[in-house]
């Protein structure tokens, strides 16, 4: 390429920043460049663009084929460059971190309007995960559409100072101080948003620089801006504005004054792009997509997992989703520990009217994971690397009077341990519990090097000295700060320390409070996040139900992310498509209100695999599923039109089944009260649907699966398999209940097809159903041995422990040739035993800005 196109090229990239691609072409021939040079100069630009478009991450949803402008950092750009400068300086390296960072933030602006285009309105989604980076990602978008052109800049900082503060502190010191002639504050540190006299002021022609505006979402505090920028009208014409709204998920949907306040800002620029972050997309993706709200009907971005995140399945581990084998998930790490349900009235009120007068105990539980905090702490000053700042949360209620009453113990236990270092016994219950620790997710795992006890002991004085015990809460003064020097703290809060804000080196929690929802229960998560130097050291104390809704919701945060990621590949826009978000029976997706747009998914089995994963033990529940079981294998002799003896492999295989024997089976099996996917009323009138709605199903192939090399189960005369042994996790509620996580494994899936199906991957093997078998279902019987010790050991695994043997089903479903039948049911939660403290949203309202 010439020298002369290149300079042509820089041209058009030159009159790009007056005028949208189209325009800039038109531009150019007015100019009497010759077609070919534009051809050519087009080709490059679409080059640069669809570079942009196919990005392999993050996946995007888009609405139509959205003009994409941006292609990216230019040479004379000052707001972009600043920050990879700070990032570099403080220890963020080329790749991925920074290259990751310029990918995710240069699609979304790539996916707002040109600055220069007469007038619009966008609508935008970025989903990222908790405490994972989303503040960088949008403070480099807002860096780069500055750069181009974007005037006024609007975030929506939550409703707590503490996270404005935070957030306008972070926004000045990465955009304001290193370009500080290129900016204008209409908020400050200490500051929320109060109007000037002046409007022209910031938004005259005269004014050339760019506007920061760091707001909570206070309905004083937005009906203040809203006014004032109505007042501004006639300077606004020329403003191209972005508004970021940090957690979207919070107090914007359906909210009596925010969410038409937001709208009415809107309204009053001309040229607005709205972008929502959150880590919790629950409720911004139930909102009517047809009304005039804050759906985020022109794009979606969801953001990958940064490498070195911990997240809700690095912790909780999750359960297989379609398509998976169990081999293929992990258990997540073993840092979880067990907070016994006697110990939780000893340190939250029962009731709201025991709130008044109320004494925490420090139980067992409670002095256990404080002690530890302190050898962390201790043991980190050893290492020297990493976060200089040392934290623990407690959160057991967002009552601050239930917080403050927990001031004078901790304190008394921090007075009392600084006297008792002296005490053999102590040292030794301290000795003891470190190696304990230590042995349990062993530091090498993490690529680093374990503390004995006899090196952080001479640090333990001078962690409990510099401790201190800080009541974080809406009505207190002390407040956590981390901009003097390293922090070694206490928390103790609710809402205020649940949303958004940064907890700098935390590795210990005790979190025992109850919430309804999973957006509250996922931001819940100050854990999640970065440990770089102690990634071994992290602990979190809870229930053990408390322990299981996490494993649940990592479950529904992968297959939402899943889904995303699928309508991309399928050219879905946001209009068009509708994350699945699978149910629990004692939580709801979101808080009613949230909720009201929502419809009850159609329940549809086409293509899927069901499998039971939870299990009661008493002996009578589980002797009705085996009756149920024998009886089902007993008709299935009778009725088959062939029998596969395929004992030496563990297997038998019934061909042709009538469907009725299936459905028949569905109404007595016992499923398990946890599991609301696997419904055996919605499974059979699926099945029946399907039957009379398209002629398929009628036939079944049943299964009888076991370990060749296990005790044998007798289903029925002549047909008997192997036990398989299937450990329970070691957090499931109660021995009366138990998780065994994943039941089948992917060449399950593969039993009745003919062919060497051995190494198939599970495409393949929907694929060969879809061929050998379209109109067929198949359901498995697994018989499972009633003690299932785990082998090898593991600390994450239990041996089952059921008074008798266990059945597990696991069906697959055919997928439908030509529209499928699907039948619906409304699985609401039941929380009338559940004891439940919802997000305060009093902050919205209150008069103080």
């Amino acid at each position: 390429m010439t020298d002369d196109f290149d300079a042509m090229y820089e041209t058009f990239q030159a009159l790009l920043e007056t005028f949208p691609p189209s325009e800039a072409v038109k531009r150019l021939e007015l100019l009497g460049v010759e077609q070919h040079v534009i051809e050519e100069i087009r080709r490059r630009h679409e080059e640069r663009t669809i570079r942009i478009k196919e990005l392999e991450e993050p996946h995007a949803v888009v609405l139509g084929n959205r003009d994409t402008w941006y292609t990216g950092p230019q040479a004379k750009d000052k707001c972009w460059p600043a920050i990879v400068k700070l990032l570099r300086k403080d220890g963020w390296p080329e790749k991925p971190a920074i290259q990751d960072l310029d990918d995710s933030s240069t699609r979304v602006v790539s996916l707002l309007n040109h600055p220069k285009e007469k007038a619009f309105s966008t609508r935008g989604l970025v989903v990222g995960y908790v405490q994972s980076g989303k503040t960088t990602n949008f403070t480099s978008a807002m860096a780069k559409a500055a750069d181009r052109g974007y005037k006024l800049f609007i975030v929506l900082a939550g409703i707590h100072n503490g996270l404005r503060r935070q957030t306008q502190a972070r926004l000045v010191q990465q955009l304001v101080e290193p370009n500080p002639s290129m900016w204008s504050q209409l908020t400050g540190l200490d500051k929320d948003f109060t109007p000037t006299e002046n409007p022209a002021g910031y938004f005259g022609k005269s004014n050339k620089t760019h506007v920061l505006c760091v707001v909570k979402k206070n309905a004083t505090v937005l009906r203040k801006l809203s006014q004032w920028l109505a007042k501004a009208s006639d300077y606004l014409e020329d403003c191209p504005a972005l508004i970021i709204d940090d957690e979207a998920d919070q107090a914007t949907v359906a909210t009596k004054s925010i969410n038409p306040l937001i709208l009415s800002i809107m309204k009053s620029l001309p040229r607005s792009a709205y972008v929502g972050y959150t880590a919790s997309p629950f409720a911004n993706l139930l909102i009517d997509p047809a009304a005039e709200d804050l759906y985020p009907r022109d794009f979606v971005v969801n953001l990958p997992k940064p490498k070195g995140h911990f997240g809700t399945e690095v912790l909780f581990g999750r359960y297989a989703l379609e398509g998976e084998d169990k081999e293929d998930v992990d258990d997540g790490h073993d840092m979880i520990r067990s907070v016994p349900q006697d110990d939780v009235p000893c340190v939250r009120p029962e009731t709201k009217a025991d709130v008044e007068g109320f004494e925490p105990v420090i139980t067992d539980t409670l002095q256990r994971a404080i002690d530890y905090f302190w050898l962390v702490t201790a043991a980190r000053r050893v290492r020297g690397t990493g976060n200089p700042h040392n934290t623990m949360l407690i959160h057991t209620s967002v009552n601050t009077a239930v917080h403050n009453s927990f001031k004078r113990p901790l304190e008394h236990l921090r007075r009392r341990r600084a006297e008792s270092l002296g005490d053999a016994d102590v040292l030794r219950r301290l000795r003891a519990l470190w190696d304990q620790e230590t042995a349990r997710v062993p530091a090498e795992e993490f690529g680093e090097t374990k503390v004995p006890f006899d090196s952080l002991l001479p640090e333990l004085p001078g962690v409990l000295d510099s401790c201190r015990v800080i009541m974080d809460n809406s009505s207190s003064e002390d407040r956590l700060d981390y901009e003097n020097g390293p922090v070694v703290a206490i928390a103790v809060g609710g809402n205020t320390l649940s949303r958004g804000l940064t907890l700098e080196g935390l590795s210990v929690s005790y979190f025992v409070r109850a919430v309804s929802a999973y957006d509250t229960l996922l931001q819940m998560g100050r854990w999640f996040g970065f440990r770089n130097g102690y990634a071994d050291l992290p602990r979190i104390w809870m229930t053990d139900e408390l322990a299981e809704w996490f494993r649940h919701l990592a479950t529904v945060e992968t297959e939402m992310r899943r889904d995303i990621d699928v309508y991309m590949t399928e050219s879905e826009t946001p209009l068009t498509f509708a994350v699945r978000l699978r149910t629990h029976p004692s939580l709801r997706v979101t808080a009613a209100a949230k909720m009201r747009s929502a419809v009850t998914a159609a329940s549809s089995y086409g293509g899927r695999r069901v499998q039971t994963h939870y299990f009661r033990t008493d002996a009578e529940w589980l002797r009705g599923n085996i009756d149920a079981a024998r009886k089902l294998v007993g008709a299935s002799i009778a009725d088959a039109v062939r029998v596969e003896d395929r004992s030496a492999e563990g297997r038998y295989v019934f061909r042709d089944v009538p469907y009725d024997v299936v459905t028949d089976f569905l109404a007595e099996y016992k499923f398990h009260e946890k599991s609301p996917e696997n419904d055996g009323e919605l499974m059979s009138a699926y099945i029946r649907k399907r039957v009379s709605a398209a002629g398929s199903l009628r036939r079944w192939n049943v299964a009888v699966v076991g370990n060749p090399k296990g005790e044998p189960f007798e289903f029925a005369p002549n047909v008997a398999v192997g036990r398989s042994v299937r450990a329970r996790l070691a957090d499931t509620l109660g021995p009366e209940h138990a998780d065994i996580k994943t039941l089948m494994s992917r060449r399950d899936a593969a039993v009745d097809l003919s062919g060497d199906v051995s190494k198939l991957k599970e495409e393949e093997i929907m694929r060969e159903r879809k061929a050998q078998l379209p109109d067929t279902g198949l359901l498995i019987l697994y018989p499972i041995d009633k003690t299932s010790a785990p082998h090898p050991p593991k600390d994450t695994r239990r041996p089952l422990n059921a008074e008798e043997h266990v059945i597990g089903v696991g069906l697959v479903f055919p997928e439908p040739r030509d529209g499928d039948s699907t039948v619906e049911k409304y699985i609401s939660a039941d929380l009338s035993g559940v004891s439940i403290e919802d997000e305060d949203l009093s902050l919205l309202e209150s008069e103080e800005a």
